[in-house]
């Protein structure tokens, strides 16, 4: 995908806070272009972080994918990037989730989404049954 062909992200963040050590932690999925033809999806795992840190990560992941642009080559926060390259951007986080319930891996994974509804669905349901354990095709 080019940098000119993505026209959304949207960034859903699951939040835990440790009560013993008094530190916060996050993971997210980060949905390029959701609901068009070239859907992709990155999850990044389970990682030290707070307030708004998952936004930020989360970025930085997105342009690791355009590495001739300006975004990868230096900081640009989500404003700048919405301007700069007419991106809509969506982020929440939902905070008090379980350790359990977040992404735990050592890699980020990249999912491509089939424009083929049941392909889709075939692959969400495996993922709800396995959560950690996503095919590439």
């Amino acid at each position: 995908m080019k940098l000119k062909e993505l026209k959304t992200i949207d960034i859903e963040a699951l939040g835990y806070r440790d009560t013993v050590n008094g530190n916060s932690y996050f993971s997210s999925n980060v949905t390029l272009n959701h609901g068009l033809k070239n859907c992709i999806q990155l999850k990044i795992p389970f990682q030290y972080g707070y307030e708004l840190q998952y936004l930020h990560t989360s970025l930085d992941e997105v342009s690791k994918h355009f590495k001739r642009s300006q975004w990868y080559k230096k900081y640009m926060n989500k404003d700048m990037i919405e301007k700069k390259y007419n991106i809509k951007i969506s982020h929440k986080i939902t905070k008090g989730c379980k350790k359990r319930e977040l992404f735990h891996s050592r890699d980020i994974k990249k999912i491509k989404l089939s424009d083929n509804k049941s392909t889709w669905i075939n692959k969400l349901n495996k993922y709800y049954e396995h959560p950690y354990i996503i095919k590439k095709q």
